[in-house]
């Protein structure tokens, strides 16, 4: 799951949790193999190659975790909602609402935008669960 790739993850700026989920996304899809993963997944031999590469092109959340679980041989949906449970745990346990999170993550997503990417209803990007998850973490330390 994408909030336990990285260890102390409050202690990274967003922008370094993001790279560092990257490297661990593109170290397990180079280990599987790029043909292997994209045989596996919806998504394109380029942007499973690009992944690979290092080349971290903007994924989503279920994009993202189809890669790892097919890298992993896991299951991309429970990937994706032990990470959102991650969030949600973690507001709880950083007593932060969503208005505040949001405000915490520098004011780029609304309150209502972070409250429905963690939901599930609208679309998460990788970089997204990565400020989210950096900004909870710090606060929880």
């Amino acid at each position: 799951m994408f909030h336990e790739l990285v260890s102390d993850p409050g202690e990274h700026t967003p922008e370094e949790l993001y790279a560092a989920l990257a490297a661990e996304l593109a170290d397990a899809v180079e280990s599987a193999g790029v043909d292997a993963v994209a045989a596996r997944t919806d998504l394109d031999r380029e942007t499973v190659a690009a992944v690979a590469a290092g080349d971290a092109p903007e994924l989503t959340l279920e994009e993202a975790a189809a890669l790892l679980a097919a890298a992993e041989d896991d299951d991309a949906e429970s990937i994706v909602l032990l990470s959102r449970d991650a969030l949600m745990m973690g507001m709880s346990q950083a007593v932060l609402d969503v208005e505040a999170l949001a405000a915490e993550a520098g004011g780029d997503l609304e309150a209502r935008e972070v409250q429905s990417k963690i939901e599930g209803r609208f679309p998460m990007t990788l970089r997204e669960f990565a400020l989210l998850h950096a900004t909870i973490r710090a606060r929880v330390r």
